[in-house]
């Protein structure tokens, strides 16, 4: 299947750079100028990748990644001309799955958005996890379980979080090391990553209802990394 791209920039040039790039590629790609136009597509169609800079006429970017995030289903790459570490570290922290500063080589967009695919969920065979009193949705990227654990019943997570989930659930009880984890959720070596990681990691733990100070399921091993304390079952 062809991969759909969305790209949300107010700069024609970059616009019309990246789709050819992409295209290349063979990618499918779809053009926004204003996030209203975005954002209206996508309840109409999920793509599986989303480009999105921060920089809009209409929006603020950040808020556009917030809300992609929470909706979950497309991966989320920021490209913009902002590049502080703190601004790397709030877009990360908001649900993006990667940061590009401009100016950038197309190629290297090409490379970023291929790398996402590579980490697209898995088949629906294997969409669905029970872990106690919890099941885990990656097909609606929802989570459920008792209302006294998980507010209203059911909440919503975003695809940041449901790669770090997945990687937990599908090595239940194994320590998994910082180190593991950057590699196979594509991320860099770095403090922005990190804090990203443990962002993520602490939004879970919010939503599973775990006591932040002793948390029953997401331990934290010190100096070493996390490990799932639950026996999970896949349908």
């Amino acid at each position: 299947m062809t991969p759909r791209i969305a790209l949300l920039d107010d700069d024609p040039a970059i616009r019309d750079l990246l789709a050819s790039a992409l295209e290349a590629a063979g990618m499918q790609v779809a053009t926004y100028a204003r996030a209203d136009a975005f954002e209206a597509a996508l309840r109409k169609s999920t793509p599986d990748v989303c480009l999105v800079d921060l920089g809009l006429p209409d929006r603020d970017g950040l808020a556009v990644v917030s809300r992609l995030a929470l909706e979950g289903g497309a991966a989320i790459i920021i490209i913009s001309g902002r590049g502080q570490v703190q601004d790397r570290i709030t877009g990360l922290e908001l649900g993006a799955d990667d940061y590009v500063v401009k100016p950038f080589e197309p190629a290297e967009i090409v490379a970023r958005v291929r790398a996402r695919l590579r980490k697209a969920p898995a088949a629906p065979s294997r969409s669905t996890a029970t872990f106690g009193p919890f099941v885990a949705d990656f097909d609606r990227f929802t989570l459920s379980g008792p209302p006294d654990r998980v507010k209203g019943g059911e909440v919503a997570f975003s695809q940041a979080e449901a790669e770090i989930l997945r990687l937990f659930l599908d090595r239940p009880r194994r320590l998994l090391t910082r180190a593991e984890m950057q590699e196979a959720l594509g991320g860099a070596a770095h403090d922005s990553f990190d804090r990203a990681m443990d962002v993520r990691i602490s939004r879970l733990r919010a939503k599973l209802g775990e006591d932040p100070k002793n948390p029953a399921l997401i331990k934290t091993i010190y100096g070493a990394g996390y490990i799932f304390l639950g026996d999970v079952a896949w349908s």
